[in-house]
């Protein structure tokens, strides 16, 4: 499966909008735990992120060619950082995980009731 590309066919999408494309990368296998462990800003190694993704090469590199033709993840001398729009995007999804910690809070709470 190659890089999905804005204005081509993803999954779910016949028209390639940009947020169904966002989505088909980052739902995929490894994508947003790779984002999540670079969010420091600190650069990892290939084989330093393989440990803190707990994945395998074939995967990582896989994901890694994904998210750097997608200008999310660059690799630089000492390792791989999140780009700037990489950074952006970290930012952009924090209202979606405050909403998820509501969410899973409530769902907790339901389910002590019942």
């Amino acid at each position: 499966m190659s890089a999905p590309r804005v204005g081509q066919p993803v999954r779910g999408s016949k028209t390639g909008r940009p947020i169904m494309v966002a989505l088909d990368l980052l739902g995929r296998r490894g994508s947003l735990r790779i984002l999540w462990e670079l969010r420091e800003g600190q650069a990892l190694t290939f084989r330093a992120l393989q440990d803190a993704a707990q994945t395998n090469p074939s995967l990582l590199n896989t994901r890694l060619k994904d998210l750097r033709e997608a200008g999310l993840v660059e690799h630089l001398g000492d390792g791989y950082q999140l780009t700037a729009s990489g950074m952006e995007l970290l930012t952009a999804m924090q209202p979606l995980s405050a909403w998820a910690q509501r969410w899973a809070a409530k769902r907790a709470r339901s389910a002590g009731e019942g």
